[in-house]
């Protein structure tokens, strides 16, 4: 049996994240922090999403999530700079801008009351004229769009590099991250857990937080606990545009839940769907045709561009679209972070810091209640 004064369970951004994060608050140079993760670290739905980072701001009195969102968002720039200064990696952090665009009579409706909210909470956004709107992203088909806001703070990651990037941040702290280990129980003994079951042994740790994503609804039920979370997959198309005439657009592109998302290299994202399909993570031809027209028909010139791959992630959503953030009813010990849904990359970073800060007995410096496990 090995013991840990924290043990994570699953090795996505979020467990990554508040692996890293513990490894650099916590004194005792022989304190352990260890992930266990039941496949590869980072390779469900951490590595799948398009790495979009929406702006937010941090403002006392709003809505905790808000101030989650706004946290993790200045930290976002704070964090690149410092794992590329530890590890050398580059996480591919860029703040990009967005453009949110509608097409429609319904959309533009939809767009400009999320504008609207967007500003109240202190977001710069600045409307587009469409005659303005070639000269500001010459990608796109102007005269199709009827409203447009640019968001200059929009920015966005690369999934792979960041992860990447925390595995060797997290190695150099010594965080031990076990790959291929998977939770089969909990071991409960007044009110504690005392020991992890595996596929690989039995853990022990003074702390847990289960961070599972998509699969954590079923092991927090291996303790007698209910969460609303489950899997929805998302499909995401990779273009290619070396190939002439196409054009990669310069800005994120949003129109409702969909993007395009061009990259540094020439590539272009382009996602995503919402599909209830359980834990299924194969693309279906129907959600692939479905991506290309929303590319082709916002950027004509990427019809020339080829498919390089297409793949499916399973988001962690929660029943009221809040994540699940705090201690586990009755177990003082354990502890859960997971339930992000569209935003684990986004909140990853303040995720880290609040959960560190309450795992390590400190008053989180944003309200957890409404995230709290009981809450439904």
């Amino acid at each position: 049996m090995t013991a840990d004064d924290v043990l994570i369970v699953g090795g996505g951004v979020i467990g990554l994240s508040l692996a890293y994060e513990l490894a650099r608050k916590m004194a005792s140079p022989a304190a352990g922090v260890r992930v266990l993760d039941q496949s590869l670290p980072g390779r469900e739905s951490s590595w799948a999403g398009a790495g979009i980072l929406p702006a937010a701001v941090l403002r006392s009195g709003d809505h905790p999530y808000l101030q989650l969102a706004g946290l993790s968002h200045a930290l976002h720039p704070v964090w690149s700079a410092r794992l590329r200064e530890e590890t050398g990696c580059d996480n591919g952090y860029r703040r990009t801008g967005g453009l949110h665009l509608a097409r429609t009579g319904d959309d533009v409706r939809i767009l400009r009351q999320a504008a609207g909210e967007w500003r109240a909470s202190g977001i710069d956004v600045r409307d587009v004229p469409c005659d303005g709107l070639a000269a500001l992203e010459p990608a796109l088909d102007a005269p199709a769009v009827l409203a447009a806001v640019h968001v200059p703070d929009e920015g966005q990651l690369r999934n792979p590099w960041h992860v990447r990037a925390l595995l060797a941040a997290c190695a150099r702290r010594g965080v031990v991250v076990e790959s291929g280990v998977r939770v089969e129980g909990f071991q409960i003994e007044k009110g504690r857990v005392k020991a992890v079951v595996t596929s690989d042994g039995t853990r022990s740790a003074g702390r847990v937080c289960v961070s599972s994503g998509a699969w954590t609804r079923a092991l927090l039920a291996k303790i007698g606990l209910s969460v609303a979370i489950k899997p929805i997959r998302g499909q995401i198309v990779l273009l290619n545009t070396a190939v002439p005439p196409a054009v990669p657009p310069r800005h994120i592109l949003n129109e409702g839940s969909r993007y395009l998302v061009p990259r540094t290299d020439g590539r272009v994202l382009v996602g995503s769907t919402e599909e209830d399909a359980g834990f299924d993570t194969q693309t279906t031809p129907e959600g692939v045709t479905g991506l290309m027209q929303l590319a082709i028909t916002l950027c004509p010139s990427l019809r020339a561009a080829p498919v390089e791959a297409a793949w499916a992630g399973l988001r962690p959503g929660s029943a009221d679209g809040l994540p699940y953030l705090g201690p586990v009813p009755g177990v003082e010990n354990c502890f859960v972070a997971a339930g992000h849904f569209r935003s684990g990359l986004h909140l990853s970073t303040g995720t880290a810091v609040v959960m560190s800060q309450l795992i390590l007995g400190l008053s989180p410096e944003v309200d957890l209640a409404p995230f709290a496990l009981d809450r439904h």
